[in-house]
């Protein structure tokens, strides 16, 4: 997939990997979910097959764009 993608993304996240992934699913606040892009007419849909919790890398984020804007995430 080439270029960049803009707007709102929807992620399907199906009952059967949640339930597998159960722990990521409900405990992950930065959650990197791999999986296959699904197009819908002018729909993007990122459909999971995986999912990362990477809840301790937000501590390493770098959060100066958002200083300079005058807002914290």
């Amino acid at each position: 997939m080439s270029g960049y993608l803009t707007g709102t993304t929807q992620v399907i996240v199906w009952p059967s990997l949640i339930e597998k992934q159960k722990r990521e699913v409900l405990d992950a606040t930065l959650l990197t979910v791999y999986g296959v892009w699904q197009r819908d007419g002018a729909s993007m849909h990122l459909i999971a097959k995986r999912l990362v919790d990477h809840t301790a890398l937000l501590g390493a984020l770098n959060t100066l764009s958002n200083k300079i804007y005058g807002y914290f995430v």
